[in-house]
């Protein structure tokens, strides 16, 4: 049942009637616009780790060094999933 729906859904957007530029260029951007709802996730993640390293450096100040470096290194590592959305969204558009 489910390879008869995607075999028309496919047999749809493949055929000349129901397939254009226009209908081309709206997925993109439906598309770009879904891989920006990525961006979520990185930025909650980043804003829990900042937090939880604040709760650190208030607990024990003089880790204040060690602290910053793995958090910034963290913040780096966590940034990049939020990055490739970003890439995947302009690439969507630009095409």
């Amino acid at each position: 049942m489910f390879a008869q729906m995607l075999h028309s859904i496919l047999r749809f957007a493949t055929d000349t009637a129901g397939y254009n530029e226009f209908f081309a260029s709206g997925m993109a951007y439906l598309g770009a616009g879904i891989a920006v709802i990525a961006g979520l996730g990185p930025g909650i993640g980043q804003g829990f780790a900042a937090g939880k390293a604040a709760e650190a450096v208030g607990r024990q100040p003089e880790a204040q060094g060690k602290i910053l470096v793995t958090t910034l290194v963290t913040q780096a590592v966590a940034e990049t999933t939020g990055l490739y959305a970003l890439l995947v969204a302009l690439l969507l558009i630009g095409k």
